[in-house]
């Protein structure tokens, strides 16, 4: 950043292009001496709020900003409660509209479900995993599987497969702990469900790969589909997964479905 960037006066006997100390503290609102012993490390207890602010001054993007808190020991807390949640970029929708038929999704850490492409919504009825959103109002894979009714639940065998998606949470959970998102998240699960809160005692712990699941559908049956998760750069813990059948009845599957839309 230089002082041209934020309309401040260059001035005279500038040694580096750069905002100085004392004009970054300005700009977000604190002591120059408090930020210097922020730059220094001091254990001086920085508040969200006001790293907020540093990082407004200095722009940083989603990932300098996360790397702050880390440097500064505090939990990254997005600026409002659905940053993430909030969607994606056309791009990455155009990548999920060109997987068609194939169903895809863009997950985040927490299975927030933060875009489809319209297989993936015929597949997983939209409606039904709607109809009772999670914390904060954000539609989560999760919070529907744990709290929908069995008889509409989409996987066919829950007691296999929960299992594994809590450990997968388990595992994105230790990058995350004391952030309001993800806390709100277990707590609320936990108390709507006795089966997650068992799940989540254990302590289990797997990471995102690719699997064979098997999913009913009430106009076209059980289909089978291999599920593979890929990373998205710039959004750090969110994922692309597609879903592909796995046999030619699975195949055939999709297609009525998709022709029956």
């Amino acid at each position: 950043m230089t002082p041209e960037d934020v309309g401040m006066a260059p001035g005279l006997r500038r040694r580096t292009p750069g905002l100085r100390r004392e004009e970054v503290a300005q700009l977000s609102g604190v002591g120059v001496t408090w930020y210097t012993w922020l730059e220094q490390g001091r254990p001086i207890n920085a508040s969200a709020q006001v790293l907020d602010a540093v990082a407004r001054t200095l722009r940083l993007d989603r990932p300098e900003r996360e790397h702050l808190y880390h440097l500064a020991e505090v939990p990254y807390e997005p600026e409002t409660a659905t940053e993430d949640a909030a969607g994606v970029s056309p791009e990455i929708q155009g990548v999920l509209d060109a997987l068609a038929p194939q169903p895809a999704v863009v997950y985040n850490a927490r299975y927030d479900v933060l875009a489809t492409n319209t297989t993936y919504d015929l597949l997983f009825d939209v409606e039904a995993l709607t109809r009772e959103p999670g914390p904060g109002g954000i539609r989560n894979v999760l919070w529907s599987l744990f709290t929908m009714p069995d008889l509409e639940c989409p996987l066919v065998d829950k007691r296999l497969e929960l299992p594994l998606m809590v450990a997968q949470l388990r595992g994105s959970y230790g990058r995350h702990v004391g952030e309001p998102a993800w806390e709100e998240l277990v707590r609320c699960l936990s108390e709507a469900s006795p089966y997650f809160a068992e799940l989540w005692r254990s302590g289990d712990v797997l990471p995102p790969g690719t699997r064979v699941k098997s999913f009913r559908h009430q106009a076209v049956g059980e289909i089978r589909m291999t599920s593979v998760s890929l990373s998205i750069n710039g959004m750090p813990g969110c994922r692309i997964v597609t879903y592909t059948p796995n046999d030619e009845a699975s195949r055939r599957a999709i297609g009525a479905l998709c022709e029956g839309a």
